[in-house]
């Protein structure tokens, strides 16, 4: 009887705390190769970002990062994950994608090592924000889609890579959360 119970507990526990898992517990490093979370900050949004340096959509740097300067002191967080799964458009090192960010668009919101977002070694962030268990699931498309997530861990949005950071759609979603 014991043995039953305390098996169904466990079983119980581990449904619930992985099961629909938070984007904002999923622990992730830093392009410097540091543990943390994307909750560790305490943020009221997130937009969580695929990223590439050498794709037609690299350009949305300057949008992310004009983002971060009007919203960044208000609760928003900005979180760049480089992904080389799509063209082979991020072949560089953490170290070469850091200078290339900083050099070519002055990059002062956080960026990530870089991570498969699609497939068998989908990282776990990725799990939560397009996996079955998601509101938003499915295959992540191209470099520069975006998640835009509550301080609280819910998807609030999913956007496509042609939706720039900038566009209305994307900020009066952050100007909502961050109020």
């Amino acid at each position: 009887m014991f043995k039953s119970s305390l098996s169904t507990i466990c079983s119980l526990f581990l449904t619930s705390s992985f099961a629909g898992a938070s984007p904002l517990d999923v622990k992730v490093k830093t392009i410097d190769g540091k543990e943390t979370t994307l909750g560790a900050a305490k943020p009221k949004a997130v937009l969580i970002v695929n990223t590439a340096s050498k794709c037609g959509f690299t350009r949305q740097y300057e949008g992310l990062q004009a983002l971060h300067k009007k919203y960044g002191g208000k609760g928003l967080l900005i979180a760049g994950f480089p992904c080389n799964q799509f063209g082979g458009q991020e072949p560089g090192s953490e170290a070469d994608i850091k200078a290339f960010c900083k050099t070519n668009y002055d990059v002062s919101f956080p960026m990530f090592s870089k991570i498969e977002v699609n497939g068998e070694k989908r990282h776990p962030l990725y799990e939560a924000l397009a996996g079955k268990k998601s509101p938003h699931a499915g295959d992540i498309g191209w470099n520069f889609e975006k998640f835009l997530v509550n301080g609280d861990g819910k998807i609030i949005a999913r956007f496509k890579s042609g939706v720039g950071p900038t566009l209305a759609d994307i900020t009066e979603e952050i100007e909502k959360l961050i109020k």
